[in-house]
């Protein structure tokens, strides 16, 4: 009887001890990970107001306007507000495109029609103020090139623009020379270049002139608005904003 006690009482013992401590496995069992809900870590989405552009109403063909004000469908190479051009020297304060009211409008209607064919308008110069013009004629006095200053050019009455073309990706179309080159290899009537560059200066010929411009034969980059020869020579310096 007094042996079978002994037996209970380690029993009740050993029962004791396993429930104060813990299996091994209850030790070691990694803590639950906390679930995290993506939607509440996304930032939610701000919508972007649309830009808004001028309006013609109003305004007087002969009016001086800033084209960006009018659109975002062009693109811009304004060399005259770099070193990167003839001069060797920056002449503008500031990279903008500032032309007479109608000639953005006729470039608006030129630039609808590029787009369906794939491309777009990229400007290399807009109005030009005539002291430049003076700077221009200084380094080359020839007219062939660069027009003489006491007439003055239709960059200075803001009808005639500078430009190329670019696909709307932003990959120049190659001309077969730069911009403001002055020689034979730029001239329309020179048929000696390769197919796609006298296609790609065919496109940007054809189409301006659709749209009333008309080029010079020395310089494939070159056009006037055919309305824009009469206007006043102009010598303002458009505002920058910092």
């Amino acid at each position: 009887m007094l042996k079978y006690f002994k037996y209970v009482v380690w029993g009740l013992v050993l029962a004791m001890a396993c429930k104060q401590n813990p299996s091994k496995k209850t030790e070691t069992e990694e803590p639950k990970k906390q679930e995290v809900n993506m939607v509440d870590t996304l930032i939610p989405e701000q919508s972007v107001p649309e830009k808004t552009f001028r309006s013609f109403e109003g305004l007087a063909d002969t009016t001086f306007v800033r084209l960006a004000d009018f659109s975002d469908g062009f693109a811009y190479d304004l060399r005259y507000a770099t070193s990167n051009n003839f001069l060797k020297e920056k002449v503008y304060d500031c990279a903008e495109c500032y032309v007479r009211a109608k000639t953005a409008k006729a470039l608006l209607e030129a630039n609808a029609d590029f787009k369906t064919q794939g491309v777009r308008i990229k400007f290399f110069d807009c109005y030009r103020p005539n002291f430049v013009q003076y700077m221009m004629w200084k380094i080359v006095p020839n007219p062939q090139y660069v027009a003489d200053p006491k007439k003055g050019s239709i960059h200075n009455k803001g009808g005639a623009v500078d430009i190329t073309l670019e696909t709307l990706d932003g990959e120049e179309l190659d001309m077969g020379t730069d911009f403001d080159f002055f020689g034979k290899k730029a001239y329309h009537d020179n048929t000696d270049l390769p197919q796609e560059v006298l296609d790609n200066r065919k496109l940007l010929k054809e189409t301006m002139e659709r749209h009333g411009f008309w080029g010079i034969r020395t310089e494939w980059w070159h056009y006037n608005l055919g309305t824009a020869s009469n206007d006043k020579v102009a010598n303002f310096k458009w505002p920058c904003n910092e």
